[in-house]
């Protein structure tokens, strides 16, 4: 059936009856501009990255005072032989690997470090060394990375012995680790 403007007068003149009579809303106040809502935050990743800071400060504190920038990294088993102790110490071990942590924050310093001890011992090889910076850089009271690598490394079964390296593989900068593969 066609559509005529007569059936839309109809049509409203039936809604009006049908509803009956209407009273108008009063206006509306205008609201204040709203600032977008903040955006969500990412609790989790937070947390863990809090739970990261506290595990590593708690290793810091642990076993004795912090080194100095300066200061040897040094550490042996009592089941390493004085004259293997000697060859580390002179860095006569032929390095098979190497980890450098230039840049690296204390959490991704401790992830790559793990992650490459890992495939060291994995691989077989007996010596490694990482480069961990003299710690001058950062501007705090001690050299991160190296307290830090120092700890995890004294706590881990698989490393025998470690210690700085000479001036001329890095000095106090790199570590020399001998490794239960070796």
């Amino acid at each position: 059936m066609p559509h005529s403007d007569a059936d839309d007068s109809d049509d409203s003149a039936l809604f009006r009856a049908a509803i009956g009579p209407v009273k108008p809303l009063p206006d509306a106040p205008v609201s204040p501009l709203r600032k977008p809502a903040p955006r969500p935050a990412a609790r989790m990743a937070e947390r863990d990255e809090q739970d990261a800071r506290g595990e590593f400060q708690r290793l810091l504190e642990s076993d004795g005072p912090l080194l100095e920038a300066g200061d040897s990294l040094r550490y042996r088993r009592s089941a390493v032989p004085a004259r293997i102790w000697q060859r580390l110490r002179r860095g006569q071990f032929s390095v098979q690997d190497e980890l450098d942590l230039h840049g690296a924050t204390a959490a991704q310093a401790e992830t790559m470090l793990r992650q490459f001890l890992a495939e060291a011992v994995q691989a077989g090889f007996g010596c490694v060394r990482i480069i961990h910076g003299k710690g001058r850089s950062g501007g705090g009271p001690a050299p991160v990375l190296k307290n830090l690598i120092d700890r995890m490394l004294r706590q881990r079964r698989d490393v025998l012995a470690f210690h700085s390296a000479p001036h001329a593989q890095g000095g106090t900068g790199a570590v020399l680790v001998l490794l239960t593969g070796s």
